[in-house]
Parts: C-alpha cells; structure tokens; sequence
C-alpha cells in the first residue's frame, strides 16, 4: 500500500535539534487562516509538529476555524490585560457594579495575571476556586483571605467568563474554559424577621442610641444602602416626605456611592409623626455635634454619620446593628431582615403587594410576591401556636 501524499499545505522538514548536535524531523503547516480582524489582511498560520498525524490534525483544525471564523491567532495578551480592557469597556456600568467585578476578579489577576490568556486553562480556574473555597490565599495588600461562601464563588467564576467572552469577542481566544464550571449558588438564606413585640421592644430601647433614627428607618423598609446614602436634603418635614435617590454600598472594602438599582428604588415616601419627629431629634444631635467640634466637623450632609459627621462606611452600620439589638435584648437579625420585617407586617395586614412593592421599592410587584409569600404562613403557625396556648389554659382551668 502506498504512502498517503502530504497535503500542499504541509511540508517534511529537517530543523537542528537544539544542544545535540543532530537534526529531527518535524511537519511544518502552513495554511490561510482568514481575514486578520485587526490588520483587516489575509493571515497565514505557521505550526510545526513532532508527528505527520499531529499535523493533518492541527491543519483540519485551521481550516474549520478559520471557514468558521474563529481561528485564534497566537498572542501574548496577558490575563491582567484583557481584564484592564475589559473594565475599560464597561462604559455604561454602575459604579458599586463595577466595584463588585473588580472584588471578584482580584484573586484571578493576582494569581495569573502575568499568564498569557491564550494559556489560561479550566485547570487554573478550577485550582483558583479551590483555593479560596479552603481560605488561606493573600490579597495585593498581604491580608489572608477566609473561605469563600458559594455564592462568592459563583460570582467570581462568572464575571471570569464575562471576561474571557469579551477575550473571545477579541479573537483572543477559541473557546471560554469558564463557561465549562457550573458552580452551585450555595443555599439563600430564609428571611428572619422580629415580632411585633420585638419591633416594640427594640424601638423603645432607642432613646439613648445616637443612631436609634437609622435603625427605625431600617425597620421601616430602607435598604442598608439607601440608609448610608441618605441625605438632609431628602427629608422634607413641611411636606413630610422622605426621598431616596443615592445608594451607598460596601464593594470590595470600599464604600461606593451611586444611583440605587433601580428606577423603582429611587423613590418618595411620605412621613408620618413618628418619622417626623424621630428624624428631627436626629437633625438636632447632629447640630449639636457640629456646635461643639466646630470646623472640625465635617458637615457633608449625611443622615447616617458619626459624631465628626463623616457617613458610616456600609459593614459599619451592620455592626452597629447589632449591638443596638444585643442592647435592646432582643435576638440578632441580619440588618437587611428589618427591611424583611417591614415588608412581613405590611403583608400580614392585607396592605396589597403594589402597595408595598412601591414602598420597598421593588420593580415589580411580583418579587415582592415571591419574597414574602411565607408572610402568611408564619402568621397562621404564631396564629395556631396562639390558638393552642389558649385551649392548653382553658384545659388546666377546667381541672
């Protein structure tokens, strides 16, 4: 049986074997590989191969990409760069957004970003999860990571894909090893939620808390953001309004301030007495603070600052929080869960979903919905636990 001819396309070569001293054989293709995006030219790929069979291989795989369109041409872009680009592109992006992106992404550049992307492999991402899934990694600035949730690793697998679709975009790469990892999201947490009794006893405990106004607000159904970046100028006592406009989050040990999320957050509230009269005994502290530091204070307009009236940075306000409630004696809930509180209690008192959807500033009412459609069933098991304590006194009264 005859030899099988080589194709035009690959040539049998004889090169110098490096630091022997003798000469090897290898395959040598050379074959069109399209238009060049960047030069707008024909681009011709040149690969040698140890063995004729590698070469047919890696010569039928040019030709399908580049028929395709999605031939790569080798470069030595590296992960940092096209991360840096990345960022770059994202003209339209939120800025608490991006500070989130650049969280998740810190552990990928610190650990390849010298690496050339086209070499970057699922066997590298999968060994960065690993990482910081056990803890123990270090930061840019030397500070040891603790583990990582699941949810923290799912963001950061994902925003690594978003990146390596915009190096494929770039014709940097044929295929996004990211996109192989489908990470678990980790179990959400179910919503907690004071009683009544425990709203009452917690708001009474506030008198002597310089900060008690922050956390009425929370439990009136702002967000930790919307209560960070709120501002005196948003809060009309003539009219009696309450506007929330900027957010003020925590993204990668930074405080970010930016519009809220959504249309719908930026919204007006009205105030009732209470509110009134909580938010003006506030205003009046703050005054005094500023009588007393003089131009040491740092009038900047903030309904949440310390006593020098610079704004609390976000993880701030969560720590306060709870040593306002260890100090009211009543159990700890995540701060966000007041909001939950909120929205619980408006619900169990019929106030409809649209209604409440507007006051928490949902988009739409139906994530409201779906957020507190255990409302009515917790109520009907305290309603039952209620009930049953009511006939276990009359059974013992009766004996």
């Amino acid at each position: 049986m005859s030899r099988r001819q080589l194709p035009q396309q690959i040539a049998k070569i004889t090169i110098p074997e490096w630091g022997s001293g003798k000469s090897v054989i290898r395959y040598e293709v050379r074959a069109d590989a399209g238009i060049n995006p960047e030069t707008g030219k024909r681009h011709q790929v040149k690969r040698r191969y140890r063995t004729e069979q590698e070469a047919r291989a890696g010569l039928v795989k040019f030709l399908a990409d580049a028929a395709a369109g999605e031939f790569v041409a080798r470069k030595d872009v590296t992960v940092e760069q096209v991360c840096a680009d990345w960022f770059g592109s994202l003209h339209w992006g939120r800025a608490t957004t991006i500070a989130g992106y650049e969280y998740d992404l810190a552990p990928l550049r610190e650990t390849y970003g010298p690496l050339p992307v086209q070499k970057l492999t699922r066997k590298h991402v999968d060994d960065l999860v690993s990482a910081l899934k056990a803890g123990g990694t270090k930061t840019a600035k030397g500070n040891v990571r603790r583990p990582w949730s699941a949810r923290s690793l799912k963001r950061t697998v994902e925003t690594t894909a978003m990146v390596l679709d915009y190096a494929k975009d770039r014709k940097l790469f044929s295929h996004n090893v990211a996109r192989l990892i489908k990470p678990k999201s980790g179990r959400k947490r179910k919503p907690q939620t004071y009683t009544a009794a425990e709203v009452l006893t917690f708001l009474t405990s506030l008198d002597g808390d310089r900060n008690g106004h922050l956390w009425f607000l929370a439990l009136c159904g702002l967000r930790r953001g919307e209560i960070g970046g709120l501002r005196w100028s948003g809060e009309d006592f003539k009219a009696k309004t309450l506007t929330v406009h900027i957010g003020r989050a925590a993204a990668g040990g930074k405080a970010v301030e930016d519009d809220p999320k959504t249309e719908a957050s930026e919204r007006t509230l009205p105030m009732d007495d209470e509110m009134v009269a909580v938010l003006r005994k506030a205003r009046r502290r703050q005054a005094a603070d500023k009588l007393q530091l003089g131009e040491a204070y740092q009038d900047l307009g903030y309904v949440a600052c310390g006593e020098d009236g610079n704004p609390f940075h976000p993880v701030t306000l969560t720590h306060k929080w709870a040593k306002a409630a260890k100090a009211a004696g009543v159990r700890h809930i995540r701060l966000h869960d007041a909001r939950h509180t909120c929205g619980t209690t408006l619900h169990v008192r019929k106030v409809p979903m649209a209604v409440i959807a507007a006051w928490l500033g949902h988009a739409d009412a139906s994530i409201t919905a779906r957020i507190y459609a255990h409302s009515q069933d917790d109520a009907l098991r305290d309603a039952a636990r209620t009930l049953g304590e009511v006939v276990s006194s009359r059974v013992i009264d009766a004996s």
